[in-house]
């Protein structure tokens, strides 16, 4: 396996800090216990920046000469290289494919707008708030039940929990999983692990040395 490696912001301002993407791939890396480094990119998304993430984001994976961008994308790649990610028999497989779309494509799609409005202090008396709340509610309504029966999404834990649980996390940091607590209890277990601790913590680390470089 070629070396991995992991590029995300150079620096960001506080508010986003624990919670840029990058944090799942560390997560899911250490979860592996994969080796990699990680790499800064400037604010400015440049040329070599748009080429290895068109949208201008992060993170993006260096994988030998492949270029991963997009986190679900990345993970499922991680997926492939760790039976601690993803099981490799097709059933199991195919039960985390599916749960790594769903909470992209069906939680995070709802909870996006929800947070985004959220972090500008949108007031919550108006048709817009009314609309992306009911949303959100209605999603988290649909997946109480599933994680009230199960402690992980697959059966053991997988990128899918990864990715639902960092998903949830955002809405649980802004106070949205207070009617939901069968979500709440699956955010706690998983940010309870120590995979997640140690790529919080090197995030946090990440930006802090950045800021102390601009000073």
């Amino acid at each position: 396996m070629a070396d991995l490696t992991l590029t995300t912001f150079e620096w960001v301002p506080e508010p986003p800090r624990g919670f840029v993407r990058d944090l799942r791939v560390r997560w899911a890396l250490e979860e592996a216990a994969l080796p990699y480094r990680v790499v800064g990119v400037p604010g400015d998304r440049g040329p070599e920046h748009l080429a290895h993430q068109p949208f201008g984001q992060v993170p993006w994976l260096i994988d030998g000469d492949l270029s991963i961008f997009e986190s679900g994308a990345i993970l499922l790649h991680l997926g492939e290289l760790s039976a601690k990610l993803m099981p490799s028999d097709p059933r199991g497989r195919s039960e985390v494919t599916k749960w790594v779309f769903a909470a992209l494509n069906s939680v995070e799609m709802a909870s996006l707008p929800w947070t985004m409005l959220k972090f500008m202090g949108h007031a919550n008396d108006t048709p817009a708030w009314k609309f992306v709340d009911d949303f959100l509610k209605i999603r988290l309504k649909h997946l109480e039940p599933v994680l009230a029966k199960r402690e992980w999404l697959a059966g053991s834990f997988c990128v899918a929990d990864i990715l639902m649980s960092d998903v949830l996390r955002v809405v649980d940091s802004q106070g949205g999983l207070a009617h939901s607590p069968a979500c709440r209890d699956y955010v706690a277990r998983a940010t309870s692990r120590p995979a997640f601790a140690k790529a919080h913590a090197d995030q946090l680390a990440h930006f802090a040395a950045a800021d102390k470089a601009r000073s």
